[in-house]
């Protein structure tokens, strides 16, 4: 019998596709955990460290093995394995009921990978491909403004510079001086997710 593969080896941007039950159980577990916005947001936004994308490797990796070595493994087990890791790695309390369908989407798969039925699975990659695409569209998209953006505030600040020549003498502070601002508490919603600001660009 074929050696599962880690599922922290999955690279989710591949395009061939996976050839065993063991493979399509693997891609499966990576895209639900993947999919899930809880960790996606702690992810992104650093919450578990400079190794946040890492963690969420290892913990897809984490639940193939656990399925692999403990058959008798159930979607309570793992709904408290996401919870316990969400709170170890990343500090976040999950309390919104979004690790069990999670888990229950992971089982399902075991179940239908293990009886050759590839369906759930394939549908979901196909999506995560949608997705990812759509996503690298808006990337790009989104440096061609950045772009647009630089170049209008290089000139801008061309023109800044040329006028500081002329005020050498000025007492003012330095443009790269800031004001101190005001600390602003974070604002926590009715779930208990604390509500993520981004910084606005200059």
């Amino acid at each position: 019998m074929a050696q599962p593969t880690s599922s922290s080896n999955l690279n989710l941007h591949q395009t061939e596709q996976p050839t065993t039950a063991a493979s399509y159980l693997d891609l499966g577990i990576t895209l639900a955990i993947n999919n899930w916005p809880a960790l996606t947001m702690a992810v992104q936004s650093n919450w578990g460290g400079p190794t946040s994308s890492d963690k969420r490797d290892w913990l897809c990796g984490a639940i193939s093995d656990m399925i692999n070595e403990r058959p008798e493994t159930d979607a309570l087990d793992l709904e408290d394995v996401l919870i316990q890791v969400m709170n170890d790695e990343f500090d976040v309390v999950v309390d919104d009921e979004s690790a069990a369908p999670v888990a229950a989407q992971i089982m399902a798969i075991r179940e239908q990978t293990a009886r050759g039925e590839f369906g759930l699975v394939q549908e979901m990659w196909e999506a995560w491909q949608r997705k990812s695409q759509q996503k690298g569209n808006n990337v790009a998209a989104a440096f061609r403004r950045v772009e647009v953006e630089d170049d209008a505030q290089e000139t801008d600040d061309e023109e800044d510079e040329d006028e500081d020549d002329e005020d050498v003498d000025m007492g003012e502070a330095p443009a790269l001086v800031r004001a101190p601002r005001e600390r602003v508490e974070p604002e926590v919603d009715e779930d208990g997710f604390t509500k993520v600001v981004g910084k606005k660009r200059r």
